[in-house]
């Protein structure tokens, strides 16, 4: 992506994918990718160098819009993050207020806490894993057959750890905390994994 500077301050964002006309004279869309930097510069036209060290993880965090900074001095035009807010680790309520105004009822769910949201992902998982081996279960219902005890093992096994993992996400203080629960170091993450027929 690239910013236009005119008289020092950014006028345009442009994706390089169409021609320009700066100051009266058309350029095709070819100076954006056969161009020398050099070549650009020197008629305002400067690749937006994007600085994500403030920018977060967009499941867990709400990042703000990019600010873009042009710096004379090193020929730079910058995109860079402001502070990112943390998404509500816990359900949001509608308060008497929200009520009053008519945006929801006092004490339901306004907006979706990640707790909430995990664990629905965590029971969908489990069911989808326990899904496989349900057939043994209607078998044994319909005709008596048993269910070999590798696959009793693996279902109980399937609900045990959801039944942990759901336990470690409430007990997550805040929305870092439930981060870190999903962050993977060397492999493997606090939270586990679901066991499957194949692991």
């Amino acid at each position: 992506m690239f910013a236009l500077v005119e008289d020092g301050s950014i006028t345009k964002h442009l994706n390089g994918n169409r021609g320009i006309t700066i100051g009266g004279i058309q350029y095709p869309k070819g100076i954006f990718n056969i161009w020398t930097e050099a070549e650009r510069n020197a008629i305002g036209l400067y690749e937006i160098i994007w600085n994500n060290s403030k920018k977060k993880d967009d499941e867990y965090y709400i990042n703000t819009d990019q600010t873009y900074t042009y710096d004379a001095d090193a020929g730079t035009v910058t995109a860079t993050y402001g502070d990112a807010t943390a998404r509500p680790h816990a359900n949001v309520l509608f308060t008497a207020q929200d009520e009053t105004d008519g945006k929801g009822t006092e004490g339901e769910v306004a907006v979706e806490g990640l707790k909430t949201i995990k664990i629905r992902e965590i029971k969908k998982q489990a069911a989808g894993e326990l899904a496989k081996t349900d057939w043994y279960v209607v078998r044994k219902a319909d005709a008596g057959t048993a269910v070999p005890s590798a696959i009793t093992t693996h279902r109980a096994a399937v609900r045990t750890k959801a039944a942990e993992q759901e336990t470690a996400i409430t007990n997550a203080a805040d929305t870092a905390a439930i981060e870190t629960l999903y962050t993977y170091v060397d492999g493997s993450r606090p939270l586990g994994e679901l066991p499957t027929l194949e692991s």
